[in-house]
C-alpha cells in the first residue's frame, strides 16, 4: 500500500481573529507536502472547489501544482480534482493543463476528474440548472476525450451535446510515454463498477472507515477486471482518505484531536457535499456537531474513523487498511491543528509507519505508464 497526504486550502474560523488566514493555510499546505516529499510519501493530492467559504480555498489548484512540481523532486502530484464539466473548465484548456504540469513534475502528474459532489458549487456554474444528475452526462460525454487529445497528433474534433471543437493539434503532448494515470472521485457503488470499467483508478474521498473497503473493492475490483480502459492503459488503483495525527504518544495525539476543530471540518462536509449521504447525527447546516472530547476521539479510533496515536499505534491502524486492500491510503490534513503538530505528523509517519509498510521504491502508476510501450 502507498501514501499519500490530500490538501485543500481549509481556512476554517482562523479568518475571524486573523486577516491572513487565507494565505497562511495555503502556503502551509505547500511546505506539508514538501515535506511530505522529504519523508517517503508518494502522492500528494489538490482539490479543486469554487465558492466554499472556510471549507477550501484552493480553488486554482492548477497553479498550485505546478508550484510544487519545482519544490518537490519525487512525490506524484495529482488533482483531486480536476472539473472537465464544460462550463466549469473547458476540456481542450484541461487537457492542456494535464500535460503542461507531466512537463513541469517530469513525469510526476496524476490526473483525477470528477463532477463535484456539492450543488452549491458546481450548479454556481450550470445557470438554469437544478440537478446535479445533470453533470453524469457531461462528465461522460467528455471523459474519453483526453486519451486522444494527448495521443493523437492531430485531435480529430468533437461535436457533443455540451461541448464542441473543431480538429485542432493540441499541445503539449504528455511528457515521455503515454499520459498521465487517470483516475475519477467517485462516491457511490456504482460509480467505482463505472470507474473500474472504463480503466480508471478511484479516489475514494467517501470511504469513512476500514469496513467500508469491503463494498468498494467488490464492486471495483471485481468490475476491473474487465476493463475497457478509454486511455492508454488501466489504472487498478483505488485510493481512499482518512484524518492522520501521530504524535510521540497516544495521548498527546488524542489531545491534539481534541483541539483540532474536526467538529467543525465535518459540519462543513455536510454543509456543502449534499451529494453525499448524511450518516445519522450530523445535524444540518448551520447547527454544528457538538465539540469532539476525549472519549469520542477514542470512540472514533476504536470505530477505525481515523487514524490517530503514537507511531505504533498509527503503522497499526495504517495495516488495517493495507490488509483490507487498499492500495493508497492518503491523510487529509486540513483540519484546525497547528503547523508544527501537522508537521510532526508527517515527519513521524514517513520515518516509522511508510518504511515497514510501502517497500517498492516504484510508484504504482509509473508501473502500469511505463507498461505500455507507448
Amino acid at each position: 500500500m502507498e501514501f499519500g497526504l490530500f490538501v485543500q486550502g481549509y481556512v476554517g474560523k482562523r479568518a475571524e481573529t486573523d486577516p491572513l488566514a487565507e494565505h497562511k493555510a495555503l502556503m502551509e499546505e505547500t511546505e506539508y507536502v514538501i515535506q511530505a516529499d522529504k519523508s517517503g510519501f508518494k502522492y500528494a493530492w489538490a482539490s479543486e472547489h469554487h465558492f466554499l467559504e472556510e471549507y477550501s480555498h484552493l480553488s486554482a489548484n492548477d497553479v498550485f501544482l505546478g508550484y510544487l512540481a519545482h519544490a518537490t523532486e519525487r512525490i506524484h502530484l495529482g488533482s483531486g480534482i480536476f472539473n472537465p464539466l464544460a462550463q466549469v473548465n473547458h476540456p481542450v484548456k484541461v487537457a492542456e493543463k494535464v500535460a503542461m504540469l507531466d512537463h513541469l513534475s517530469e513525469g510526476r502528474f496524476e490526473f483525477g476528474s470528477g463532477r463535484g459532489a456539492g450543488s452549491h458549487e458546481i450548479l454556481g456554474f450550470l445557470p438554469g440548472i437544478t440537478d446535479m444528475n445533470h453533470t453524469k452526462e457531461i462528465w461522460e460525454e467528455t471523459i474519453a476525450e483526453f486519451p486522444k487529445m494527448w495521443l493523437q497528433e492531430e485531435y480529430p474534433g468533437f461535436q457533443g451535446k455540451h461541448w464542441q471543437l473543431p480538429p485542432r493539434k493540441i499541445f503539449p503532448k504528455p511528457y515521455g510515454a503515454s499520459h498521465p494515470a487517470m483516475w475519477y472521485a467517485a462516491g457511490s457503488p456504482t460509480s467505482y463498477a463505472m470507474a473500474a470499467k472504463k480503466g480508471l483508478g478511484v479516489l475514494g474521498f467517501s470511504v469513512q472507515k476500514v469496513s467500508d473497503m469491503e463494498w468498494v473493492l467488490e464492486q471495483y475490483k471485481t468490475a476491473i477486471r474487465d476493463a475497457e480502459p478509454i486511455g492508454d492503459f488501466v489504472n487498478d488503483n483505488v485510493m481512499v482518505t482518512s484524518t492522520a495525527i501521530c504524535a510521540e504518544t497516544h495521548d498527546k495525539a488524542v489531545e491534539i484531536a481534541v483541539n483540532g476543530g474536526l467538529n467543525y471540518l465535518q459540519s462543513l462536509v455536510f454543509r456543502y457535499h449534499d451529494t453525499f449521504p448524511r450518516p445519522e447525527g450530523i445535524p444540518e447546516w448551520p447547527e454544528l456537531l457538538p465539540d469532539y472530547t476525549t472519549e469520542i476521539i477514542e470512540l472514533l479510533i476504536a470505530e477505525e474513523l481515523m487514524i490517530c496515536g503514537d507511531p505504533d499505534e498509527v503503522l497499526g491502524q495504517c495495516k488495517r487498511w493495507e490488509q483490507a486492500g487498499a492500495d493508497q491510503l492518503s491523510f487529509g490534513l486540513p483540519i484546525g491543528i497547528s503547523y508544527e503538530d501537522t508537521m510532526n505528523t508527517v515527519k513521524l509517519i514517513g520515518e516509522h509507519v511508510i518504511p515497514k509498510i510501502d517497500t517498492d521504491p516504484v510508484h504504482r502508476t509509473t508501473r502500469f505508464r511505463q507498461a505500455t510501450g507507448s
